[in-house]
């Protein structure tokens, strides 16, 4: 069952455009992943789906019902979180997420209990006396994410969850997602971080320029950017001074050389290893690992886009590290 769609989802700024004809869908209790570079348009669209925002056209569906110029009817079966925290300094863990609670019209015993569940979940409860504003940054996300979630909502809106955050607690927040996950909550994200798309969602849609260039399963991207086989070798040696030697010996195979000691050939067909391990014996080089390559996400983005997905990477965090609290 499809917990959210949009038809024609449109956005524009007077003359400019931001978001153009979207058209897409989130099933109950998948993670979705929105993938694209600064400014393609991934946070006006959240933004709208939110009710952040109004639509220019198009509409827009929860749980069947439409809820285009109607959010308020919508805005309590969501959870958002957005990338800069929208919490409170002036108060400390556990009142901001009791605040948060009663906006949502919870009972204050219940959202005092869900309040100290959540800061024992998030591992905040030894901080839950403590200001807002003394937090760290991944402690500051974390809690902006259990407010998120205060009044269990069905899904969950993650707008660059981990940017600007250190490795330890962008991989504690990576294990909280796939933890809410399964528990049920449909999760709809915003990264520019490929490998962390690769490695949480069931599906993913690129969006540049405002515009859906694909979308689909990770598995089913990488397999339309599979081009025959691909096998890599990893030697005891340089290759490099054999580069020329394996291309002239082999001469209906792509080859590209990787590091320092590994080689990877490609085929419109199978590969046979037993040719390639006797030309490196015979070069007195020995092979300790053959592995089969496939396509990885970030190389269906290029390939799609034509960006650079560690340009874009740097140029997020770059302006996360500018702006940011």
């Amino acid at each position: 069952m499809n917990i959210l769609e949009a038809k024609d989802l449109t956005k524009k700024y007077g003359a400019f455009t931001a978001v153009n004809n979207l058209n897409f869908f989130v099933v109950e209790g998948e993670i979705f992943g929105f993938l694209g570079p600064n400014g393609a348009g991934k946070t006006t669209t959240i933004n709208m789906l939110t009710g952040l925002a109004r639509v220019t056209a198009g509409s827009i569906f929860l749980s069947g019902e439409e809820y285009t110029h109607d959010t308020k009817k919508a805005q309590g079966l969501m959870g958002i979180v957005p990338d800069e925290s929208n919490l409170y300094d002036e108060l400390d863990g556990f009142e901001n997420l009791t605040f948060c609670a009663a906006l949502y019209g919870m009972e204050k015993g219940r959202r005092e209990e869900r309040a100290r569940q959540l800061l024992q979940q998030f591992d905040l409860d030894g901080a839950g006396k403590r200001l807002f504003k003394s937090y760290s940054k991944g402690m500051k996300r974390k809690l902006t994410i259990a407010a998120g979630i205060i009044h269990e909502p069905k899904i969950l809106f993650l707008d660059e969850p981990t940017t600007g955050i250190d490795v330890t607690s962008a991989r504690q927040i990576r294990s909280l997602i796939l933890e809410l996950n399964k528990k049920g909550t449909t999760i709809f994200l915003t990264t520019h971080y490929i490998e962390e798309a690769e490695r949480l969602c069931h599906r993913v849609a690129f969006i540049v320029e405002g515009e859906i260039v694909c979308s689909g399963t990770p598995e089913e991207l990488m397999k339309e950017l599979e081009e025959g086989t691909t096998v890599q070798f990893m030697l005891d040696g340089d290759i490099h001074r054999l580069k020329q030697a394996v291309v002239e010996r082999f001469p209906d195979f792509k080859i590209e050389i990787v590091g320092e000691n590994g080689i990877r050939i490609n085929s419109p067909t199978l590969i046979s290893l037993a040719p390639f391990v006797k030309f490196f014996e015979e070069n007195n080089l020995l092979v300790f690992e053959a592995k089969l390559i496939r396509p990885s996400l970030e190389e269906v983005f290029v390939s799609v886009t034509g960006i650079g997905a560690e340009k874009m990477r740097k140029e997020k965090e770059k302006k996360g590290m500018g702006g940011r609290n």
